[in-house]
């Protein structure tokens, strides 16, 4: 039925060109003048708007660089389990497209102090530099025996090179240098993994051509290993599509990448068990049966990521296009799942088919895409992705759609999947670029999603002329796996009432709500003050009978801290309801 209502659509969708098919570009990376002084932007950030749908979010930095990728997501955010959480992103504060000022930024969690590290009532001044000098294209790992992070990036002009960082201690934000030259010179889109063993692995393209994918090694530190090709005999990806991981039980690592010339584009893997040392011939992945009869299957630029779990399985979730008659388009757009550990290999997870489609999505997009993956405490799966809404158009010039957060989940090592859940709520910014951490979070006692990602305050892409600079704020997503519908331990018994508490409680900067629902319906959890005045929705819609948590950060609907005093919580759920007092503490 799939294929034969998009034959049926095709006409409207050729009609419709330039909002229907993939637009492909890489972003200039022009070096600034030497000396050229940065212009930051002066326009002042637009009201603040209620955005989450689920969970609360913490602004940990900004941007002016609202494109963070060219092709598929890097790892921006890990899990150190007994320090912190590590969060990067590439950073300016200028209004030029030349960028003179970008940086790897950097910011953490420390799990001791419960708060981050480097914040500023300006959000654009939160976090620090990682690097001196001008970088960009970087990504982020952790050392598994100390905590510390490791950031890479390229840098310098042509020919450009790969370099790495490293931080002195968990969370310090002093880094240690390692230069590629002279062994890994000219290669650039560093992305990273390391593995069981504190190897650090690169999957690279060359500089010369732009086109051929390599790998390289650091290990021990600071000794970068000469390139290798990684693609033959299969074909190089011919645009930064490579995408990296490694396990932290062994020294497994895995190298993705789609070629961007197919047609329609195949994706590719190529394992190594020994630490990079010797590699398995490069396969061909299979396509999903994703639609069936003359409609093709084609990956895209944006789609493969892999994966290790903490069992030494590979997982590689990837977003998918329709093919037809020789062209691929952004809709239907798919999600998927596939792992050599499942039977089937291949699993659905979620098709994106708006109603509306009222502009385009813009460069280096499906209507969803950028999925990333991590893992929960129990094994669980977990899975993030930018997903654009058909009806909310950036005014422009360039009219373009602007995009939202999603997640969903799987506890049966993603042979199956939850129905997606919205994170963030339409808005007059698009959020873009997210990337879930490799591990959950344990907060006030409950197990957390993080999820980072930016809100372009002006959809479209700033370095390609798409709109003026704006200073776009860097969220991490906190999200009860329990929302997402993955329970956690302990949580398989059935409530046979409704629950709700709060702890700490009293509190200052932050609670957890936890409550229970016996029996699936709309429910709603609503902070209200002394004279019964609603302060702030946390939960609003259909949800299963079980045990959830949802955090407060004390602010209202319109993102202001709330006064010190007393105020309610009310849980319902049907025509049940039930009450509670807080106690906020300044």
């Amino acid at each position: 039925m799939r294929n034969v209502m998009l034959i049926a659509l095709l006409p409207a969708l050729m009609l419709a060109a330039s909002v229907t098919q993939p637009m492909t570009a890489l972003a200039p990376d022009v070096a600034p003048e030497p000396n050229e002084p940065v212009t930051k932007v002066e326009r002042p950030a637009p009201p603040a708007q209620p955005f989450v749908m689920v969970g609360i979010v913490d602004t940990i930095g900004g941007t002016t660089c609202d494109w963070q990728f060219n092709g598929p997501m890097g790892r921006y955010l890990m899990n150190a389990t007994e320090y912190g959480l590590h969060a990067t992103w590439m950073y300016s504060a200028s209004d030029q497209t030349t960028y003179p000022d970008r940086n790897m930024r950097y910011n953490f969690y420390d799990y001791a102090t419960g708060e981050w590290n480097w914040i500023d009532p300006d959000h654009m001044q939160s976090g620090v530099n990682v690097y001196t000098e001008r970088t960009g294209y970087g990504t982020l790992e952790v050392d598994p025996a100390t905590g510390v992070a490791y950031v890479s990036t390229h840098l310098g002009t042509a020919p450009l090179r790969p370099e790495l960082a490293r931080d002195l201690a968990p969370g310090g934000g002093l880094f240690e240098y390692c230069n590629s030259q002279p062994n890994a010179d000219a290669y650039l889109w560093p992305y990273m993994a390391v593995d069981g063993e504190g190897a650090v692995h690169f999957a690279l393209i060359d500089d010369a051509s732009r086109d051929q994918l390599f790998y390289s090694k650091v290990d021990p530190w600071c000794e970068w290993t000469i390139p290798v090709g990684v693609a033959a005999p299969q074909p190089d990806p011919a645009f930064p599509t490579q995408g990296i991981a490694a396990s932290r039980v062994s020294q497994k690592v895995a190298i993705t990448w789609e070629y961007s010339e197919g047609a329609p584009d195949p994706g590719f893997y190529r394992i190594s068990e020994d630490g990079g040392v010797t590699w398995q011939n490069p396969e061909e992945l299979p396509w999903p049966a994703a639609y069936g009869g003359d409609t093709l299957t084609s990956y895209h630029i944006s789609s493969l990521y892999p994966f290790y779990d903490s069992n030494d399985n590979l997982h590689i979730v990837a977003g998918v296009m329709p093919y037809v008659g020789g062209q691929g388009y952004i809709i239907p757009a798919q999600l998927w799942h596939w792992s050599p550990s499942n039977t089937p290999n291949w699993s659905h997870i979620h098709t994106a088919d708006p109603e509306n489609l009222l502009a385009p999505v813009g460069y280096n997009a499906l209507f969803a895409c950028r999925v990333t993956i991590g893992e929960g405490a129990d094994g669980n799966l977990f899975i993030a992705w930018e997903q654009f809404d058909g009806e909310n158009v950036e005014p422009g010039p360039p009219e373009l759609l602007r995009a939202d957060i999603y997640a969903a989940g799987s506890a049966d090592n993603g042979q199956t999947w939850t129905e997606p859940l919205q994170l963030t709520q339409p808005t007059t910014g698009s959020k873009r670029f997210p990337v879930i951490s490799d591990q959950t979070v344990m907060m006030n006692d409950a197990e957390h999603v993080a999820v980072l990602y930016i809100i372009d305050e002006v959809a479209g892409m700033h370095v390609q002329g798409q709109g003026p600079g704006t200073n776009n704020p860097v969220i991490v997503h906190w999200v009860p796996t329990s929302q997402i519908g993955v329970a956690e331990p302990g949580q398989g018994v059935k409530p046979v009432k409704l629950e709700v508490a709060a702890r700490p409680n009293p509190f200052g900067n932050r609670t957890s709500i936890s409550y229970a629902v016996p029996r699936a319906g709309n429910v709603s959890l609503t902070v209200y003050d002394v004279a019964g005045r609603p302060v702030r929705t946390l939960v609003n819609g259909r949800q299963n009978a079980g045990r959830y948590s949802v955090n407060w950060d004390g602010r209202s609907e319109a993102g202001d801290e709330v006064a010190a005093g007393i105020y309610f919580y009310t849980l319902t759920a049907g025509q049940a309801s039930t009450t509670s007092k807080l106690t906020v503490v300044r």
